[in-house]
């Protein structure tokens, strides 16, 4: 049987990428540092984002018995490692930054990355229980 994720837990996450990601964007574009520092974090931002979705989606795909090739699942793994090893060597060679600065950004990547997850699993849910579960279309008959 096919659950369809909750209204709140849909919201949750939502508003948790939201948040993450908002608030990671207001505080680069606050910090006083050369936009191509600036351009770093936002593109580890992004890459941390699409590497965790990938990651999730192709770690369920295994689950599920649908076919992954070894070499996507390994990016996968890759990726999303990549993008948290890069995160924190700019953040520990950022001079720039106080070490309050350093733990936000640390924890709104955390949350972003994590919401994304959750994000892509409830969209995936939906879509596996509306096709369990597919809504009868009543005509009209004239």
């Amino acid at each position: 049987m096919i659950q369809k994720p909750s209204a709140a837990f849909i919201g949750a996450s939502w508003l948790s990428l939201g948040a993450g990601m908002i608030c990671y964007c207001v505080g680069l574009y606050n910090l006083n540092m050369p936009l191509s520092d600036k351009g770093y974090y936002f593109t580890v931002l992004m890459y941390g984002l699409f590497s965790a979705i990938s990651l999730q989606k192709s770690v369920r795909d295994q689950l599920e018995g649908l076919k992954v090739t070894p070499i996507y699942y390994g990016l996968s793994w890759f990726s999303t490692g990549l993008a948290i090893l890069l995160l924190i060597i700019g953040l520990w060679n950022a001079t720039a930054m106080t070490l309050a600065e350093k733990g936000f950004y640390g924890m709104a990547f955390s949350l972003a990355m994590f919401a994304a997850v959750a994000v892509q699993k409830n969209i995936r849910d939906m879509a596996l229980y509306d096709d369990a579960n597919p809504k009868e279309v009543v005509k009209e008959e004239k």
